[in-house]
């Protein structure tokens, strides 16, 4: 449940003023004054945290009380007040998120009704797919939305936690610095420059830099990030528009290994929480650098019809050296167990050196589409259809992963030399490419009731491959995911829906202690069925839903 106050709004009739102007003209006047038509003007205020529309539920903006799913929103003004850095920071205010592995130093990753996201393909810039393993930058985004529970229709092959969708700034005229520090010493230096271009401005140009020097709770945990990013926006006619947007990171930041449960029974206890677990000299910090790349064009045929072109990529490439703290192999009271995956009961580690150099990933991803609105009798439709296509590779050396000791969770480890050794060389794990065919229609029967129909025919063709090149897996499977949502509004700020959709979601990669360690599993499908109930009122607003997936 969500409670936030919504955008003041003003309506002021230009008509009152032809009014007062014929009366003041006075009766002999009157044939000389023209009456306008009516102007409706709407103001928003930009500092509320509320937000009433989204693109993530859909196929392109929508208000929420006509979108049959569970969504938040966090806008600028909220990231802004928060001074939100991670999307840890953004996250932290919806319940129904959670974190699945958010160490410091290392990318995030969260979880949404109990299921955890992939990063292949739960996270989204401006609707298009990026490469999860990064910690992307908030500098140039405009808002964070969350999207509860299966996407098939808008995302075709996702998990079934959800989707998470970053929305870029757009161009505009501004001019502002930010200097931030924090408790621990950090610094941290942001601009965010923009204006539009040439007599007609019809050229709008954004530019975000960022520095941070990053000051961790951990000892020997601290780094740097180094941001820019442009955005593009380029009205070519009155009905055609180009947009273009491109981020880039670098974060180096070493990592700081959890705990893990003492006897895979007990929480630890009494521990210093500053001690970074398993510290060695020779580790180096983890280094993540990642390009993001986004461009769409829009071109309006008339006023009911509007097509679509969309394209992105997005690359991550992460060097990995780390002394890692995992099990209790090497402990007395662990040989018992024929998987040790814990700490001893006593709170003995093993340590491992673990180099995972030139972790390459690339998701790339092209859609077009074609909105419409038409009537057939005295039915009103919104009609999107589509096709995309989708593609990820994989590359990476074999993951190096060496016992070099043991250590306690209470009395330290000594220092240990790392092992005598390097990884592999580098090889294609993965290429997963998928097709989509999609179509959706928002039937509106009149005020108070809506029907939306629609489906994705998804066509998904996996390959995984060993060192020598050869394939171990190739999975081909075409499925069709439909999306069924009735809803209904008593009145102007209440909507009411249920929905039936079906999602088909990436297998994941088995653990390093299992017999098929690094391989990549085939997918799985899933169902959900959701009512729920939206209502905004002056000053917040609230949802509830009530869900069961399969």
């Amino acid at each position: 449940m969500q409670y936030l106050p919504r955008p003041a709004r003003t309506r002021f009739p230009l008509s009152l003023l032809t009014l007062a102007v014929l009366l003041a003209s006075g009766p002999g006047h009157a044939e000389d004054v023209t009456t306008l038509d009516t102007v409706t003007v709407i103001g928003h205020d930009t500092e509320s945290y509320a937000s009433n529309r989204a693109s993530v539920g859909g196929f392109g903006e929508a208000p929420l009380l006509d979108t049959p799913a569970s969504i938040s929103v966090f806008n600028q003004a909220l990231l802004k007040d928060q001074q939100a850095r991670l999307l840890s920071d953004v996250l932290k205010n919806d319940a129904s998120t959670g974190e699945a592995y958010a160490p410091v130093g290392y990318y995030e990753n969260f979880e949404i009704r109990g299921y955890s996201l992939n990063a292949a393909s739960s996270y989204k810039i401006n609707g298009r797919t990026i490469t999860g393993e990064q910690n992307v930058a908030l500098e140039n985004k405009e808002q964070v939305e969350v999207l509860k529970g299966l996407s098939g229709l808008q995302s075709g092959v996702s998990e079934p936690g959800g989707v998470i969708n970053y929305v870029t700034k757009r161009p505009q005229d501004v001019r502002s610095v930010t200097l931030g520090t924090d408790d621990e010493g950090g610094r941290y230096v942001a601009t965010d420059v923009g204006a539009w271009l040439g007599s007609e401005q019809t050229v709008g140009v954004r530019v975000n830099l960022a520095h941070d020097d990053l000051r961790s709770y951990i000892d020997h945990t601290d780094g740097q990030r180094d941001f820019a990013s442009l955005a593009l926006d380029w009205n070519l006619s009155p009905n055609a528009l180009w947009q273009f947007d491109a981020e880039y990171q670098n974060r180096r930041q070493p990592s700081a290994p959890g705990y893990q449960l003492l006897g895979g029974r007990q929480l630890p206890h009494g521990i210093d929480p500053h001690d970074r677990l398993g510290y060695q000299s020779w580790a180096d910090p983890v280094r993540i650098e990642s390009l993001n790349l986004n461009t769409r064009f829009e071109y309006r045929f008339d006023d009911a019809w509007t097509g679509t072109l969309s394209a992105s990529r997005s690359k991550v490439v992460i060097d990995d050296y780390s002394a890692f703290p995992w099990g209790c192999y090497g402990a007395a009271s662990c040989a018992d167990s024929a998987v040790p995956n814990y700490f001893s009961p006593e709170g003995d580690y093993d340590l491992y050196d673990f180099r995972s150099p030139d972790d390459t990933r690339r998701n790339d991803e092209l859609e077009a589409a074609l909105h419409g609105q038409f009537a057939t009798g005295w039915l009103r439709h919104e009609l999107t259809v589509g096709t995309s296509a989708f593609r990820r590779v994989l590359d990476s050396r074999p993951e190096l992963n060496e016992w070099v000791g043991t250590g306690n969770i209470y009395s330290g480890i000594d220092a240990v030399e790392p092992f005598d050794g390097g990884p592999g060389h580098s090889y294609r794990h993965l290429d997963s490419r998928q097709y989509g065919l999609f179509a959706s229609d928002r039937v509106s029967l009149n005020d108070q009731w809506q029907v939306v129909l629609g489906g994705r025919q998804v066509r998904l063709d996996e390959r995984t491959f060993d060192s020598e090149g050869d394939t171990t897996r190739h999975t081909r499977r075409s499925e069709f995911l439909p999306n069924g949502a009735v809803i209904f509004k008593p009145r102007a700020d209440i909507s009411i829906y249920g929905s039936y959709s079906k999602g088909l979601s990436l297998g994941g990669e088995a653990p390093w202690f299992a017999s098929n360690a690094g391989d990549t599993l085939a997918p799985t499908s899933s169902r959900q069925v959701e009512f729920g109930i939206k209502q905004e009122l002056p000053g917040f607003d609230w949802s509830a839903a009530l869900f069961q997936i399969h």
